[in-house]
């Protein structure tokens, strides 16, 4: 991303950012309205629940979030409906800028310097640099100094330029906290992997990774779905893991390796199953194509009753089934890996589950899937390993160096 802008935009931006100050007050007077306030009070109250009490930093970042990003029961949010409502109705680019802050980017980031009346910050998460003002003047920034790290939100000053803004409160790092804010932004990247949409080249690589890790995989076992006893899945996991060491080790992979998390638990013993694995009699490991790497418990039985429709008279084999197409965990692709094992057998299970006589997996099946995992189409997928920027890698080893 671009540090700075051309200079014919800089006195638009600046102006820009000036009236942002005073539409944000409005926007926020408009969240303590009567139509919103018992919505926005329980947010405060949850966030109070969550730490034991309620500082103004977190009270600033619960209200942020709530008028920028909480979602009305009509599917609209608290800003749209001010920028909808405002009279007098704001003009096309203050229209624009206050719509473009619904791309919020909540991070941690480093301090790389400044760039006129902004400060440049570089997302440990995205590995992207951004040009950050804020509504209150360069004078807000001047705490923040090269090499210090920041946690926080920010927003586009306006869509079709690359300049930020500061969204609620800022909080300030040392440069000495860089190691374990750099555990803080990995925990971040696992659970939010979509964070990577931002930049291109990092998803790229993740796809290639993954790509890797299940050409691995099926090196190791000939095949991208095994299915096994619950007793004998750490060990084959660890078998592969063993190769994936040994590969990077072997110098083939070290710089992947080294700059790479990958969100799926490791099989280290039986106690790192999760539970609902630890009670099934077998478990299914899919290293899938698009999915990744994916656990699934008494497939086996489920398998099984594909190879013998006649077992859907047990009631138990069925709801096995129901409970894998209603589930939400579980990806639509083990269903697909079902019938394509047993394609000639599938209308006769789906038959009797959904008591559909005429039921007709090539006609209906992925209807059914799109209607009983509705969140699992709702949004482009995204591979199982996430890379991290160079910067976060180093960070991690720094305090990997400090823990030994």
């Amino acid at each position: 991303m671009e540090h700075g802008d051309s200079p014919r935009v800089l006195p638009r931006i600046a102006r820009l950012v000036a009236r942002s100050g005073d539409l944000k007050s409005e926007l926020v007077a408009f969240a303590h309205t009567p139509r919103f306030a018992r919505r926005l009070d329980a947010r405060l109250e949850e966030a109070a629940d969550q730490l034991g009490f309620l500082d103004e930093a977190m009270a600033v970042q619960t209200i942020d979030h709530f008028v920028l990003q909480h979602r009305l029961a009509d599917g609209s949010s608290v800003l749209e409906r001010f920028v909808a409502q405002r009279r007098p109705p704001l003009d096309e680019d203050e229209r624009a800028m206050l719509l473009g802050w619904r791309d919020v980017v909540e991070a941690v980031f480093e301090v790389q310097g400044s760039h006129g009346d902004a400060v440049v910050l570089h997302n440990l998460l995205d590995d992207l640099d951004y040009q950050v003002h804020s509504n209150l003047g360069r004078r807000a920034l001047g705490k923040l100094r090269t090499g210090m790290f920041v946690a926080g939100r920010i927003v586009p000053v306006h869509p079709d330029t690359n300049a930020w803004l500061v969204s609620g409160n800022l909080t300030t790092y040392p440069r000495g906290d860089g190691p374990q804010l750099a555990q803080l932004a990995v925990q971040t990247l696992t659970a939010h992997p979509q964070l990577l949409r931002r930049n291109p080249q990092m998803l790229r690589k993740a796809w290639e990774m993954q790509a890797e890790a299940r050409a691995d995989f099926i090196e190791v076992f000939g095949t991208d779905l095994l299915v096994l006893d619950a007793g004998e899945a750490p060990e084959r996991m660890r078998e592969y893991h063993r190769y994936r060491q040994d590969k990077a080790l072997a110098g083939l992979d070290d710089e992947t390796a080294a700059k790479a998390i990958n969100p799926t638990p490791s099989l280290d013993g039986l106690s790192s199953l999760p539970e609902e694995l630890r009670d099934a009699d077998t478990v299914a490991v899919i290293f899938d194509e698009t999915e990744g790497l994916c656990y699934c418990a008494d497939f086996g039985h489920l398998d099984a009753l594909f190879t013998d429709p006649a077992l859907a008279r047990d009631r138990t084999c069925l709801s096995r089934l129901r409970h894998y197409l209603n589930d939400d965990s579980v990806a639509p692709m083990v269903i697909r890996r079902l019938v394509q094992r047993h394609p000639d057998n599938a209308d006769a299970v789906f038959r009797e589950l959904l008591r559909k006589p005429t039921f007709a997996w090539e006609r209906d099946g992925e209807e059914l899937l799109r209607r009983r995992k509705a969140k699992h189409f709702a949004n482009e997928p995204l591979p199982s390993i996430t890379p991290v920027g160079a910067r976060l890698a180093e960070l991690l080893r720094k305090q990997g160096k400090k823990r030994r």
